[in-house]
């Protein structure tokens, strides 16, 4: 049998992240071209309890790498986790979320193996024996398949791309721990800050809002709110808006914030520069709404309405509340 698949999957406090069973999903259809198993790496201070429920996924074996320091993601304990899990399984591939996290980890496992990383790829397939992977170029106007020559092959997944796909449910992973030492560490965790109750992780959404310039203040995305609210949608911002001070910037979606790959795409009073366009120009709808006719949001978009935000969201939202009713 040839190697393993090593999947770096995530968790927050003891529950899996969208993007876990993604990049689990993707080892397994990856183990499967190469005739091989996924096994699954989490880190962190606990395990999940649902652990072994990755094997649903397609995952063979779940090795737990559960260490004190790694309560918060600290960047030099998380590598030192992934590089003994790679010397013990000396797996084939080894693949990543292109979250934020993923972003970090990644590049310095890569740095310390020596070896080349394909980021933020949309697709993977085995051809002849050998991992290929797709990933946008030229701020999304562009697709190219790369190859690797060094071993193992290192990746991170563009979120919301790969679909989680259960395929044995019910079934149960084999659990072990890995014991690793966290090392000497440059960056401490003093204080963890969450963005928010319920609030959705942009990257993680099905669904997102986002506002642009036309927006004119940061009280009037009070609207894209509510709208976002009936949908179970999250907000965004184009840097236009994030650079007025209306919305942080983690908000920001663009080639100078987050790329987002939801199922569907408002764009709210967004011109549609090529820079934004870069960080949602793979989401799988998309829709604009934009009093300029001539606007370029427009030339990518499936659909369109042109007209005023501050008339038209209104609109959309109570439409949406009754159809849910």
């Amino acid at each position: 049998m040839a190697k393993s698949v090593l999947a770096v999957v995530e968790q927050r406090e003891g529950i899996y992240r969208k993007t876990a069973y993604e990049v689990a999903t993707a080892a397994a259809q990856v183990a499967d071209g190469l005739g091989s198993d996924a096994v699954a790496l989490i880190i962190g201070k606990d395990a999940p309890d649902n652990a072994g429920n990755l094997a649903a996924f397609g995952v063979k074996r779940v090795l737990a790498a559960k260490n004190d320091e790694c309560k918060n993601y600290v960047p030099e304990a998380y590598v030192q986790a992934v590089l003994t899990a790679i010397a013990q399984e000396d797996p084939e591939v080894v693949l990543f979320s292109a979250s934020a996290m993923g972003k970090d980890l990644a590049p310095r496992v890569a740095a310390k193996l020596e070896a080349g990383l394909a980021a933020e790829i949309t697709a993977l397939e085995v051809v002849d024996g050998k991992l290929q992977a797709t990933r946008p170029v030229y701020a999304g106007k562009a697709n190219i398949r790369v190859a690797f020559d060094s071993s193992p092959n290192l990746a991170t997944l563009r979120p919301n791309v790969f679909t989680a796909n259960e395929t044995a449910a019910g079934a149960h992973a084999e659990i072990a721990d890995l014991t690793f030492e966290a090392g000497e560490t440059k960056s401490v965790v003093k204080e963890f800050r969450a963005t928010g109750s319920g609030k959705i992780e942009l990257t993680e959404a099905e669904i997102i809002v986002s506002g642009g310039r036309g927006m004119k203040g940061a009280e009037n995305f009070g609207i894209l709110e509510e709208l976002a609210a009936e949908l179970g949608a999250a907000v965004g911002a184009s840097r236009a808006a994030v650079d007025a001070g209306w919305r942080p910037h983690s908000d920001q979606v663009g080639q100078t914030g987050k790329t987002v790959s939801p199922n569907m795409y408002i764009a709210c009073a967004i011109s549609g520069a090529i820079q934004h366009l870069a960080g949602m120009s793979s989401s799988k709808v998309i829709v604009a709404i934009n009093k300029d006719p001539e606007a370029p949001i427009f030339s990518k978009a499936d659909y369109g309405i042109v007209g005023d935000i501050f008339q038209v969201a209104p609109v959309l939202t109570e439409e949406i509340k009754k159809l849910k009713a």
